[in-house]
């Protein structure tokens, strides 16, 4: 079996991507209120703030920071995954291999994590994050995607409402500046963690 090394940085900003392991599924917004449960509980237990968030039907991405001293997000995503599977109805048959290793087939094994290098690195996946429903053809805006945290954002006048409509957003395009302040979602005093 590999030996995966992931890079345990306390404190840090993290982006990820997590996938069911059907593509092309719609469980995770069929069953949203089970995942945000699942992500919820999970913050109680184990404090991280959520910087930037969307799920699509088959997939989500997030970007998290952790607690100062603290850089275990796997032990998150196992608890938020093997939550959402619990909580929802078993999808139907799965494979020996996972049968065996007590899994139901939901989600992808492994999943996808980045280290936020500084603020640009963070806008670029924050912007990421919020065109991705455009990006898969969902909507033809960011706005009309209800579960991103792109509605959030545009509350706190981070974004303008419009925001992927009336210009290039794509990741990397130029873009209207954009409010967030690095330092604030990073390392500030006062973070909220819960």
């Amino acid at each position: 079996m590999p030996n995966y090394r992931r890079a345990l940085v306390p404190g840090a900003t993290w982006f990820f991507t997590v996938v069911l392991a059907r593509r092309g599924s719609n469980l995770l917004v069929t069953y949203i209120d089970a995942l945000r449960t699942a992500i919820r509980t999970t913050r109680r237990e184990r404090p991280f703030r959520i910087d930037a968030m969307v799920v699509l039907p088959d997939h989500l991405h997030a970007i998290w920071t952790l607690p100062p001293v603290d850089s275990d997000f796997p032990t998150r995503w196992r608890l938020i995954k093997s939550r959402f599977s619990r909580a929802i109805p078993a999808p139907g048959r799965t494979t020996w291999s996972r049968t065996r290793k007590s899994e139901r087939g939901i989600w992808q094994r492994r999943y996808w994590e980045h280290l936020i290098r500084d603020e640009a690195d963070l806008l670029q996946h924050v912007d990421y994050c919020h065109f991705n429903p455009v990006k898969h053809g969902l909507v033809t805006n960011p706005a009309e995607w209800p579960y991103s945290t792109f509605h959030r954002d545009v509350r706190r006048g981070l974004y303008p409402s419009e925001w992927g409509v009336e210009f290039d957003c794509r990741v990397g395009a130029p873009h209207p500046p954009c409010d967030i302040d690095f330092g604030e979602m990073a390392g500030s005093k006062n973070p909220s963690y819960s």
